[in-house]
């Protein structure tokens, strides 16, 4: 799986290269937290070569992947001052209030809800009151459903009672894992393998790809298959950068954004199963449960957020037939 990933980047820079060989009339810093090995930093690259073809080489995309221009928090506000051009990130609602809607656990009954949500009127809405924060929406991207690892099992809620789990700094994941009776602890993601090897905390919540890309099965024993959050990959660029590009250019941003879309979310999923068979290989015990326990405790976490829109809400949840 690794040798075709590497495959797959080799192929996408040397792609880029050739589309960029003209001179390029804008260079764009884009930046994300992830590795090189992610479905999503494959897809920006592959967004990247797009848009560098597409505008003879006018455009030129150049990728700080692992958090080369900082934490997801530094990135968004690197989009809001303009110091930062193009990013994804897995957490909009500290920044864009209204997003906490996508945050409320167990939302989406499967990918293809979540893909006529996010595509549909609710994505459009949410793009918009983005841009009222000076950053323009081009792209959800799949993350990967979020799912808990921990050094002792879990299988019920009661299995979490005191559990250190990491999280986010996120309001809405935080009062969810209270809700299931852990001690949630928001941290940067760059001291979780740290802070798991040394007990700090007892385990976390994240995309499989996350877990394997990250060889989490060196500090962490059991994935437990909770599925308790569809994780986002929100492609941004600022509002700044956009409002310098012409029209033309702005709709070949949004063409790339799009054809990367789907190229993106099918390698996420593929992605998603090899990689438990590898995390199983590794040693890690990965654990298919009942999740009603989980969803009846979080149950009421909509009902307590204020800047949910309980018509967008129930929406979004009339979309899942």
């Amino acid at each position: 799986m690794r040798h075709l990933i590497r495959s797959l980047i080799v192929v996408g820079f040397a792609a880029f290269a050739v589309g960029a060989i003209a001179q390029a009339k804008y260079t764009l810093k884009a930046g994300h937290g992830g590795a090189t090995e992610t479905a999503s930093h494959l897809a920006l690259v592959r967004f990247a070569d797009t848009l560098a073809k597409s505008t003879n080489g006018q455009v030129k995309v150049e990728i700080y992947p692992d958090r080369q221009l900082g934490e997801e928090r530094e990135l968004v506000e690197g989009l809001q001052l303009g110091s930062v051009d193009i990013a994804f990130v897995s957490n909009v609602s500290t920044f864009v209030p209204q997003f906490a809607v996508l945050d409320i656990p167990f939302l989406f009954k499967d990918a293809p809800h979540a893909y006529r949500v996010l595509d549909g009127k609710v994505g459009q809405d949410l793009q918009g009151a983005m841009e009222a924060r000076g950053i323009i929406g081009l792209a959800f991207w799949e993350g990967g459903w979020r799912h808990l690892t921990t050094k002792k099992p879990v299988t019920t809620p009661k299995d979490l009672a005191s559990l250190k789990i990491r999280t986010m700094q996120n309001p809405v994941h935080i009062e969810a894992f209270k809700r299931l009776g852990a001690a949630p602890i928001p941290m940067a993601w760059g001291e979780v393998f740290t802070s798991l090897g040394q007990g700090v905390i007892d385990g976390q919540e994240n995309p499989i790809t996350i877990i394997y890309t990250n060889s989490l099965w060196e500090v962490q024993k059991n994935v437990t298959l909770t599925g308790h959050l569809y994780g986002i990959h929100t492609l941004m660029m600022s509002k700044a950068t956009w409002s310098k590009l012409p029209p033309d250019i702005q709709a070949k941003v949004r063409e790339a954004a799009k054809e990367a879309t789907g190229y993106q979310r099918t390698l996420s999923a593929k992605m998603e199963a090899d990689q438990i068979e590898l995390l199983k290989k590794h040693g890690m015990v990965v654990s298919k449960i009942d999740t009603a326990p989980f969803r009846t405790a979080t149950a009421d976490v909509a009902a307590t957020l204020k800047n949910v829109d309980q018509a967008q809400l129930a929406a979004i949840r009339a979309q899942a037939q």
